[in-house]
């Protein structure tokens, strides 16, 4: 249809002649379209608010040993609630689990929940198996590679082992994390334990297993956490 004729063409012929026709019928489709813009715009800026933060990692957020909804990742949905952070948590860790069972099922856990950060705390459990100290750094490299390379930003959670290992092994061990993260432009936490495992209060901050730490000691190991992500989430 030709603008001038049949039915748009009576209104053109209005007071003002067909310019000043076309002039108001130019400007009534402006007004709409942009009145359907800003009323797309307003859920597209809220879902661009909202952060995704996957905990990936073992029995140390998997809550092993504790009430439900006590541990350090249940504490880190509940800061960003009281300060008013639009944030989603997904809690994927899985105790016992190791940086090859991390790799493996990274993949689809970035498809499923789309994540803006990804916190990495696997690698404890490497150790206690005697798994080489290579094949962990490799999964933790290749697990930020993959974290990146779906839009999300990395937090490696370093961890460290008993003395008991010997010197050169722990030493190895702790340098592995930061070796990651620097690596892979990750940000890093040096270790998840701090104040836990090297603190005066050792002994009552961890359950009989003298493994797991207890209820007490998350508040603890989310103010280590937060530290390091509350940058991250701009």
């Amino acid at each position: 249809m030709r603008i001038g004729t049949g039915r748009w063409g009576r209104r053109a012929a209005a007071p003002g002649g067909a310019d000043a026709g076309r002039r108001r019928w130019m400007e009534h489709c402006s007004a709409w379209l942009l009145a359907g813009a800003a009323g797309l715009a307003m859920p597209l800026r809220a879902a661009a608010a909202e952060r995704v933060i996957l905990v990936v990692g073992d029995s140390l957020s998997a809550e092993y040993g504790l009430r439900r909804g006590s541990g350090w990742v249940a504490l880190l949905e509940q800061r960003l609630a009281a300060q008013k952070i639009a944030a989603r948590v997904v809690n994927a860790s899985i105790s016992g689990d190791t940086t090859a069972g991390g790799r493996a099922r990274l993949a689809a856990l970035l498809q499923q929940h789309r994540p803006t950060h990804v916190i990495l705390e696997l690698g404890g459990n490497d150790a206690l198996r005697g798994l080489p100290l290579a094949t962990t750094e490799a999964n933790l490299r290749a697990m930020a590679q993959a974290a990146k390379a779906a839009g999300a930003r990395v937090l490696v959670a370093g961890m460290q082992v008993p003395p008991n290992y010997g010197r050169k092994y722990a030493d190895d061990f702790a340098a592995l994390f930061a070796t990651v993260a620097r690596a892979e432009g990750a940000a890093l936490l040096p270790f998840l334990l701090k104040g836990v495992a090297d603190g005066p209060a050792a002994d009552r901050l961890f359950q009989a297993d003298r493994i797991h730490p207890a209820e007490q000691a998350h508040p603890i190991i989310l103010d280590n956490v937060w530290a390091v992500l509350k940058p991250m989430l701009g």
